[in-house]
């Protein structure tokens, strides 16, 4: 785990988390989901301690799309978007005409509509984590933590989700922070990075962390470069 760790995520950014296995990418990002208590330091959401939100606070403040895939069956698209509602439906879960809007919206913000009436399992790793982060944007947090989306994903379709979560970053002005091992489609359209080392936290936009020779200490190895001028990743051959 680093020993040095002092950042801000701010809202309107994508702010991508980079780091070796092993480094503590997704502790960072449990402990600022309020999953498990900060080892040691201060979490501060908005100016105020995240030890001193209730559960229900946090609910409406953050949502997280996690690595797992989800494991529900006879359910469909609109129905797991319909559950980011929960924070606000109360015990018995009944959507209001605001909350089909919301839900309507959040679909519509991902691209997603004509897949609304499909089972979640028959949906493709794509497919499905775009409805998963439908599900985060009906939840109406205006934080979004999303840890390794593009896992299970084909190159083109990681490019797609992370040109979607910098537009829902820019147009919806949210705060959205995932951890990633995409190191080239970062450089090229996370506004931020956070680069974990087992010494601190590297906190900066891509061309700044290059210029600086930090991207270049962490991503050269043997048979590989980086031009710090285009911000690509050279492998020789």
């Amino acid at each position: 785990m680093a020993t040095q760790l002092n950042g801000v995520i701010n809202s309107g950014e994508l702010t991508c988390l980079l780091g070796r296995n092993g480094v503590g990418k997704s502790t960072l990002l449990r402990t600022l989901s309020a999953f498990q208590p900060a080892l040691n330091g201060n979490v501060l959401l908005q100016g105020k301690p995240l030890t001193d939100y209730s559960d229900q606070e946090l609910s409406q403040q953050i949502g997280v799309v996690l690595t797992e895939k989800p494991h529900v069956r006879n359910m469909t698209v609109d129905e797991l978007v319909a559950m980011g509602r929960t924070p606000y439906t109360g015990f018995w879960g009944i959507l209001s005409k605001d909350d089909h809007r919301v839900v309507d919206e959040s679909i519509r913000l991902v691209g997603i509509e004509p897949l609304r009436q499909r089972q979640v399992q028959s949906l493709s790793d794509g497919e499905r984590q775009k409805v998963m982060i439908a599900k985060a944007l009906a939840q109406q947090t205006p934080i979004i933590y999303l840890d390794e989306p593009t896992a299970f994903l084909d190159y083109p379709s990681k490019v797609e989700l992370l040109q979607l979560l910098r537009r829902l970053a820019h147009d919806e002005q949210k705060t959205i922070f995932l951890s990633t091992h995409d190191v080239e489609i970062s450089l090229q359209l996370a506004d931020m990075l956070w680069l974990m080392t087992p010494q601190q936290l590297h906190v900066g936009t891509p061309r700044g962390l290059a210029d600086k020779g930090v991207l270049s200490t962490f991503i050269e190895h043997e048979g590989i470069t980086f031009d710090a001028d285009t911000l690509t990743i050279q492998i020789r051959k």
